[in-house]
């Protein structure tokens, strides 16, 4: 087996979605070869609008199943432990030191990063400053634009609103 710097930490839930986005494309390939041999059959390829964009769309899927086949190839996934340090698939709760707002993350492997969803990546400036911290701790996240502070106020292995 590969040195495991090969691979990417992911969280179960990040696994679900890449084998459920592989099953769905793979469940859409057939339809797109029909569409494709469906427009192939309209004669002239040359100045076929609906064959060149039926075959694009088929190459379009063809490259998402391929890298989506790497990320899982790569994936390795990381059940968190119960300590109260940060890793991988725990919830932190934070606090921007210098206007005292608060958000909470949870801390994903980079196939996963989805800030808007509240999923920041563990190779994020704010991921590898708060990394194997605990709650109470003051960090530094230097950023490309800036560095800033934040308070680690909670680290759990889930999300505040939900049930422990």
């Amino acid at each position: 087996m590969a040195n495991d710097q090969n691979f990417n930490p992911i969280t179960a839930a990040g696994y679900r979605q890449i084998e459920q986005e592989i099953a769905a494309l793979e469940a859409d390939r057939p339809h797109k070869i029909a569409s494709l041999a469906e427009a192939r059959s309209h004669g002239d390829l040359s100045e076929n609008a609906e064959y060149s964009a039926a075959k694009r769309d088929l190459r379009h899927l063809e490259s998402r199943l391929r890298f989506l086949n790497k990320e899982r190839q790569y994936a390795r996934i990381v059940t968190p432990s119960a300590t109260d340090t940060v890793e991988i698939g725990k919830w932190v709760t934070l606090e921007f030191l210098d206007d005292h707002s608060t958000a909470t993350y949870q801390i994903v492997g980079a196939p996963e990063a989805d800030l808007a969803a509240g999923k920041a990546t563990q190779v994020s400036p704010l991921g590898r400053a708060v990394m194997d911290h605990q709650a109470g701790d003051i960090v530094t996240v230097v950023a490309p634009a800036a560095s800033y502070q934040v308070k680690l106020l909670r680290v759990a292995l889930t999300a505040p609103d939900t049930p422990n």
